[in-house]
């Protein structure tokens, strides 16, 4: 006969407390499950500082990139500035600040209109399936054939070289991995019982795509375009690295471009930029990494 513990004086039933079985049954949050991967939160931290340094950077360091204050080629240590001058005697460090606003922003940019392109192609063929499927596949394949980078080149000499178009150019080659990954949810997510009852209830195709189907596909969505970031920022440093870039916007790319000339004489105006790309790009991945494995640890387990 099991045992009830009562309240004094009352007669009432007092509530036994959760058992530890009981604690580890509560579901778990995806920012909890991201929290503890060390990891991710390291890179969430570095792409943390970065934003904090670009940002509030400029303000507390004024120095206007495109300014000449020395001697070309200075090295960090023998000029009035911090980490030197570059090939045309700019401050490297007032490069690099503002710099990494430009290169942040062609990321971000790109990889949301790339995620549009993506969900819009591959919602399309899952959701209708048929000749709409195949229509959608073959254009995907034919974008997957050609290099990204050699399809962006060709895209940014078509037009006078701007930081929109290069924006434009890395998100137009950059949608094939986000249309896959959205086509496969689509023909997944359509065939569940959920989308079926919404189906049966008269709901149109417009409200089921855009009230049950795409909210559920998301999550991987997400986590592509957070890695699509990091290659859009590649994609900016290779254009500028190799004269495409938008001369009158610095940018970290455009630094690499400006001392390409120089960089087995003088190491500093190439090294700091490419550490700052390879830094920004490593907490984007290492973000992602973490972002995909709380929003799918089933994927992760297996």
């Amino acid at each position: 006969m099991t045992d009830i513990m009562s309240l004094p004086g009352t007669g009432q039933e007092q509530p036994e407390p959760p058992t530890e079985a009981a604690k580890r049954k509560r579901p778990t949050t995806a920012w909890t499950l991201f929290r503890r991967n060390r990891v991710a939160l390291i890179g969430l931290s570095l792409l943390a500082l970065i934003l904090l340094a670009i940002t509030f950077g400029p303000m507390i360091y004024p120095n206007n990139p495109f300014e000449i204050v020395g001697i070309p080629m200075e090295a960090p240590g023998e000029s009035d500035v911090l980490l030197g001058t570059d090939a045309l005697g700019r401050d490297l460090f007032a490069e690099l600040l503002y710099g990494g606003r430009a290169t942040m922003l062609v990321g971000v940019v790109a990889a949301i209109l790339s995620t549009a392109i993506g969900i819009i192609l591959g919602g399309f063929a899952g959701y209708h399936r048929g000749w709409a499927d195949s229509v959608a596949v073959r254009i995907t394949e034919f974008f997957q054939v050609l290099p990204p980078l050699l399809l962006a080149m060709v895209l940014v000499t078509l037009f006078t070289p701007s930081l929109l178009t290069i924006t434009i150019a890395i998100g137009v080659v950059s949608w094939p991995a986000t249309m896959r990954i959205t086509r496969a949810e689509f023909l997944r997510i359509r065939e569940l019982d959920y989308v079926r009852n919404d189906r049966a209830a008269g709901a149109g195709d417009f409200w089921i795509i855009m009230k049950t189907i795409l909210p559920n596909a998301l999550p991987p969505i997400v986590v592509m375009s957070t890695l699509v970031i990091g290659q859009a920022m590649l994609f900016e440093a290779g254009l500028s690295f190799l004269g495409l870039g938008d001369p009158n916007t610095m940018s970290w790319g455009l630094i690499l471009g400006n001392n390409r000339e120089q960089m087995l004489t003088a190491w500093w105006p190439v090294a700091f930029p490419g550490l700052a790309i390879f830094l920004a790009v490593l907490s984007v991945s290492l973000s992602g990494d973490g972002l995909n494995d709380a929003l799918n640890p089933k994927g992760r387990e297996r």
